[in-house]
């Protein structure tokens, strides 16, 4: 990320969260829902998630910049990060069967 992405605040937007609840009560994923889980969906994620963005609309920018930010840090890395030995053991564990010969 370049140094004046990171100096400029990002602007907070609930428009994601209410078109996220708006698709949750459709039809169709309701019905995705359904047949995936066997379940409806309550949506209570989408409504939790709402709320959530209203009340940081109501503090200062400073201050949703630091909550924003330590939520950030606090979300596990996507990847598995390892020491050129363990990603090597892990490689034979997974493909080793690939090398023995028939």
């Amino acid at each position: 990320m370049a140094k004046n992405e990171e100096s400029t605040p990002k602007r907070l937007s609930c428009s994601t969260c209410f078109n996220a609840l708006w698709f949750c009560y459709s039809p169709v994923h309701q019905m995705q829902q359904y047949y995936r889980l066997g379940v409806l969906d309550n949506c209570s994620g989408k409504w939790s998630a709402l709320w959530d963005c209203l009340s940081l609309k109501t503090k200062p920018s400073s201050q949703v910049q630091e909550i924003l930010e330590a939520r950030e840090k606090e979300k596990p890395h996507i990847w598995t990060f390892r020491t050129p030995e363990e990603a090597q053991s892990h490689w034979k564990e997974l493909f080793g069967h690939l090398d023995d010969v028939e």
